[in-house]
């Protein structure tokens, strides 16, 4: 749902440079829906549009209104379904849902409304749109210590909270990233393996699940091409130091808030070594890389060291950061 949120309202920023546009929003369903609260839906005044309200069943009636110039507020809510305006096709089992309209005159006010959008679905500062109807929206930095409802709802008075899940990106495949990969996704995390070995893939394939973006390429060649936004967290696990070494080099070019590699004390000494002196890396840098990585507690067995990992990059996203939590590396002394 993500992803085709961002190209949804990544669409809204061309159209409405070039003309006005409409920003459609599901606030609520009841009974059967094809589409959760949140969903996007952007259209334009000759009826093109990206995006979904309902799987298809409202769609051509809302872009006929659009034509008849019925939303020109810029603000309103509107129901289809059960108790709402009247369509020729009805939701599935007699359901309903409430949809924001938002008019977007073609302006840079309503440019710089967009971009705010689009930046909270990319993963930069998570935002709250407030709307009071019938006036145009606003947009408000979230508090960090604070997440509240996605959707909230008095009266003419909306708020969303819109924000990118965090990421947790799994730098070559192992028997811990596979388990790092199931606690991330329970955690809510959008998870991401990177790895140019098709025989591990191929190895590891039956204890990845599903929702897990697997991605055939050398991890750091992806960092460099795709790069990430502050709500990521980068985890090398292979203990080979050509994908480890050059993952980190990469990771630190990266605004991720958490960067971790797997390793003892001595290997992670090992490999600071080796960062300083042929990746050129500095103090500040070194620094950052979490190493040993995860919490100490006194895990051995692969699962228990993939919790250990995802509770320190919990930690760290939450600002929960204790003095036994913070980063190892500049614990680490020269083992010559």
């Amino acid at each position: 749902m993500l992803r085709e949120d961002v190209f949804v309202i990544s669409q809204a920023v061309a159209w409405i440079k070039e003309q006005p546009i409409w920003l459609c929003t599901v606030l609520n369903t009841y009974g059967s829906s094809p589409r959760s609260p949140g969903s996007l839906l952007v259209a334009k005044q000759d009826g093109q549009y990206i995006g979904s309200l309902s799987g298809g069943c409202i769609e051509e009636d809302f872009i006929q209104r659009i034509k008849n110039n019925n939303y020109v507020s810029s603000s309103q809510v509107v129901r289809y379904g059960r108790g709402g305006i009247e369509t020729k096709v009805n939701l599935p089992c007699d359901g309903s849902l409430d949809v924001l309209i938002e008019y977007l005159p073609n302006n840079e006010k309503s440019l710089n409304y967009l971009v705010e959008i689009q930046n909270a679905l990319l993963g930069y500062s998570a935002i709250i749109k407030k709307v009071l109807l019938p006036q145009s929206g606003e947009i408000h930095i979230a508090n960090k210590s604070e997440q509240p409802t996605q959707i909230e709802r008095d009266g003419d008075k909306i708020q969303l909270y819109i924000a990118a899940p965090p990421r947790l990106i799994i730098a070559g495949i192992s028997t811990v990233g596979a388990y790092c990969a199931n606690f991330a996704l329970t955690l809510g995390f959008e998870v991401i393996i990177c790895d140019h070995r098709e025989e591990e893939i191929a190895r590891f394939a039956p204890q990845i699940p599903s929702q897990v973006e697997v991605i055939s390429l050398f991890p750091a060649r992806y960092l460099e091409e795709q790069g990430c936004s502050p709500n990521t967290a980068i985890v090398s696990l292979t203990h080979d130091p050509r994908i480890d070494d050059l993952t980190l080099m990469e990771s630190v070019n990266t605004d991720a808030f958490y960067i971790g590699a797997m390793g003892s004390v001595r290997t992670s000494a090992r490999r600071r070594e080796r960062l300083i002196a042929s990746g050129g890396m500095t103090e500040e840098e070194i620094e950052r890389i979490h190493a040993p990585i995860g919490i100490p507690i006194g895990s051995k067995t692969p699962p228990e060291i993939a919790l250990a990992i995802m509770a320190d990059i919990v930690a760290y996203k939450n600002g929960v950061i204790s003095s036994e939590i913070t980063c190892k590396t500049k614990k680490l002394v020269s083992i010559n």
